[in-house]
């Protein structure tokens, strides 16, 4: 956070479902946690940002450049996609969470989001990520999944016109590297940079993330 913090001020949040926000019960949507973040940036008077997302934060970025245009600078959109199906992937994981809480998904989630070698190289940086992902709530998990689960922004984003960096992990298997060149195909201003990294590509790759961040920023 150092290098955002020395040029920005910088706004983090946690999305419906997770950490310190509420959980709600049922299925939660994009629009809705698109509109939590508008109407945080009404309740902080905020007027625009430049917003940055990974994975399903790129998500709510996709959806502010579709939907509220006029709240947004610039768009980072890390690690993310427009869609991401079938649905059964989606109801399966949302019944696995029901029924055994959080570590019925936990390797297999840290399996994907770091390529093979990194958990044992960097174990510091993969441990509080584990522990965030055990730690959090199964009704709030499941909420974002279905949000995710009915998301589909392929059409919709040519409506985005608000300028935009894709950051792609070449090793992404959750969201692949044709999922990002998609994106960047679909929206009015977008430039792709791909990482070597796979899903957490600004835990693996912190230092080329941040500073393809800032450079586009500026």
């Amino acid at each position: 956070m150092a290098p955002f913090a020395g040029h920005y001020r910088v706004l983090r949040y946690d999305s419906r479902g997770h950490g310190a926000s509420a959980v709600p019960a049922g299925a939660y949507s994009m629009d809705r946690l698109g509109r939590d973040m508008v109407e945080l940036l009404d309740a902080l008077e905020l007027q625009t940002v430049s917003f940055c997302g990974l994975s399903l934060g790129g998500m709510v970025g996709q959806w502010l450049g579709i939907r509220a245009p006029e709240r947004v600078r610039r768009l980072i959109l890390a690690n993310t996609s427009a869609y991401m199906g079938p649905p059964r992937n989606w109801d399966a994981r949302i019944e696995a969470v029901s029924r055994e809480g959080m570590s019925a998904i936990a390797e297999a989630s840290i399996a994907r989001w770091f390529t093979p070698d990194f958990p044992a190289i960097w174990p510091k940086v993969v441990l509080p990520i584990r522990e965030a992902l055990l730690a959090t709530d199964p009704t709030g998990y499941a909420g974002c999944c279905a949000a995710i689960r009915d998301m589909d922004m392929r059409r919709t984003g040519t409506l985005n016109q608000v300028p935009a960096l894709i950051l792609a992990g070449s090793h992404d298997p959750a969201t692949p590297a044709a999922d990002s060149e998609a994106l960047a195909a679909t929206l009015g201003h977008a430039r792709i940079k791909f990482l070597e990294a796979a899903h957490l590509s600004n835990c693996e790759r912190p230092e080329e993330f941040t500073a393809a961040c800032l450079d586009f920023l500026r």
